[in-house]
């Protein structure tokens, strides 16, 4: 029901469910209080064009660069976990503190991109955090992933995740305790959705610090790393550029590269899950489509809008700045270029 009513909302001119609208009329105020409720059919009517705008934009970026799959999933999973699934990874005081420092400008650019173009054939009736989440969706299934009914219906934060929300985002240096903590209080108790969703690493890269360098095979791909002209390295290291289940298949061979990834092969709770998807992909598929699916539900903390520039709440972005494409100035500095995967940094 909530749902329906703020599609209404946004489709009539003026109107708006819960609206604070400031009195100086060339900015835009627009926020929302829903129950969060999210469908696969949300923008089916307020905006029929946006799974193809949204597929075509991706397509279009991993033709000139291949890991932007791995930027967008590390985008989706560092917005969603501290305060819920609301594109404040986007905002100043968030997506340059900590380990947001190194997310990848290209993909960070690329959802206001498709955000410029979804708004300019539909209106604002899209949420910058619902493209974070189709755009993930669609990169993961071109690079050869599975399929995500991915739900659609969240709003944008109004407020960037404060800096101790920000540091529950797991290191790469973290046991599998840790990680299995810091999964269940955003409601994914089951250890398959941490391993599954540490699965992402399959198309990630980490800077040659992160590491593990405690056995002859991770002290020599260190080594490599440093001497390489990158400071990266695959965190697959049999299948990079795919996304497929061999990131798995090294984890049993001890060839991970992160603590936190090879630490999952080690501890009872999660060996069997490695296991399993080591030997059959389309399991590791099938959850990662389910956990990702749970990631991507988490509730915002707070009430939200939809952002008419994703780097700026409306309060900031006047009605002749909306369509802007690039990132200028702060938002430009604040970002540093990286390709790591999910949780790769610290």
């Amino acid at each position: 029901m909530a749902a329906a009513v703020m599609a209404i909302g946004l489709l009539l001119a003026g109107a708006v469910v819960g609206a604070v609208v400031p009195p100086h009329h060339d900015h835009l105020q627009l926020v929302i209080d829903t129950d969060g409720g999210l469908s696969l059919d949300f923008h089916a009517a307020s905006c029929p064009q946006l799974e193809g705008i949204v597929r075509a934009a991706v397509q279009a970026e991993r033709g000139q660069d291949v890991q932007v799959t791995a930027g967008l999933l590390r985008i989706f999973f560092h917005d969603c976990l501290p305060q819920g699934c609301d594109a404040s990874i986007l905002l100043d005081g968030e997506k340059a503190f900590g380990p947001n420092a190194s997310l990848q400008p290209r993909a960070l650019q690329l959802i206001e991109s498709i955000r410029a173009k979804v708004h300019a054939v539909c209106g604002a009736t899209v949420s910058c955090a619902d493209i974070i989440a189709l755009a993930t969706r669609d990169a993961v299934s071109l690079a050869g992933g599975p399929s995500i009914a991915m739900p659609q219906g969240r709003t944008d934060s109004l407020r960037p995740a404060t800096n101790a929300e920000v540091n529950t985002l797991p290191s790469p240096f973290s046991d599998v305790s840790t990680l299995l903590g810091t999964f269940s209080r955003r409601g994914l108790a089951d250890p398959a959705d941490l391993v599954a969703l540490s699965g992402g690493h399959t198309v990630g890269k980490a800077s040659c610090g992160f590491i593990r360098g405690n056995d002859d095979f991770s002290r020599r791909l260190a080594a490599n790393c440093s001497a390489g002209r990158t400071g990266k390295q695959s965190l697959d290291v049999i299948t990079p550029d795919a996304f497929d289940n061999r990131y798995f298949v090294a984890l049993r061979s001890t060839q991970g590269v992160l603590l936190s990834d090879q630490g999952l092969a080690g501890d009872r709770r999660t060996a069997r899950f490695v296991t399993a998807f080591a030997s059959n992909q389309a399991a590791f598929f099938n959850q990662f489509a389910k956990s990702m699916v749970k990631l991507g539900s988490i509730k915002a903390t707070a009430a939200g809008e939809i952002r008419r520039n994703c780097f700026r709440p409306n309060g900031r972005v006047s009605f002749d700045d909306v369509s802007a494409l690039t990132l200028t100035g702060d938002d430009a500095a604040a970002v540093a270029t990286s390709d790591e995967g999910f949780a790769a940094s610290a």
